[in-house]
């Protein structure tokens, strides 16, 4: 179940996460069913692009765990009361609309330290939509409810993220796009040149490039323990 929906906003934790990680997971410049960069030596020398409009899907680093403790104020292992992991992230793109929707879902998979009654427990998530890397265009926080069967030590939950990009900002410029797949001759002036090594090129692919980024909502105190163990 999925609350509110923030434009162009961070929390002072999220922004902490960013500094850490230096921008988060970086989006792959091509991705698709062909190999990544292939060379085409056949008939010319090019790059295959086989990179289509829809936001890559990652954790950041850190935050795909989240552990609570009992007492609170104690990070002993002996306090550790659940400890839980997001796992099994599934995208599910449609991209034949001007608008690409992303909808990627996951598992989350909790163990207890004491095995006693039934019992839900709610972990509380993020998703934003990235661009370019670094950029966030929107975020979204919502809940999770993990459950755990009487007498069991294994609880699991079931969460969901979604996102909107608009086609023509994940699409590359036309004039961009022939530079990467041009071919070229042997001998040909720019034949040694990797095209995503000149400026404009790289950033015309940075710019288009999206993200949905899922993981839990942690607090300043939660986020350097996963950064510290």
């Amino acid at each position: 179940m999925e609350s509110q929906f923030i434009m162009s906003s961070m929390s002072p934790n999220f922004r902490k996460i960013f500094a850490i990680l230096g921008g988060v997971a970086a989006v792959s410049l091509v991705a698709g069913c062909a190999k990544k960069n292939d060379i085409d030596v056949s008939s010319g020398v090019g790059i295959t692009s086989v990179r289509n409009a829809c936001p890559a899907v990652a954790v950041p680093l850190y935050t795909g765990d989240i552990s609570l403790f009992d007492p609170a104020n104690s990070e002993a292992a002996s306090a550790l009361d659940v400890v839980a992991s997001i796992t099994n992230v599934t995208p599910q793109c449609d991209d034949t609309g001007d608008d690409v929707y992303q909808l990627a879902t996951f598992d989350v998979q909790a163990t207890r330290r004491d095995a006693g009654p039934a019992r839900t427990v709610s972990l509380p998530y993020f998703s934003t939509v990235v661009q370019g890397g670094n950029v966030v265009v929107a975020k979204r926080l919502g809940t999770v409810n993990v459950t755990f069967a009487a007498g069991s030590l294994r609880g699991t939950g079931r969460g969901q993220a979604s996102a909107y990009v608009d086609r023509a900002a994940a699409t590359l410029p036309a004039d961009i796009q022939e530079r990467i797949t041009r071919r070229r001759k042997v001998g040909d002036e720019d034949a040694a040149i990797d095209p995503l090594s000149i400026p404009e090129v790289r950033t015309a692919v940075q710019r288009a490039s999206f993200e949905l980024l899922v993981g839990f909502q942690l607090t300043d105190e939660q986020l350097r323990y996963n950064v510290r163990r």
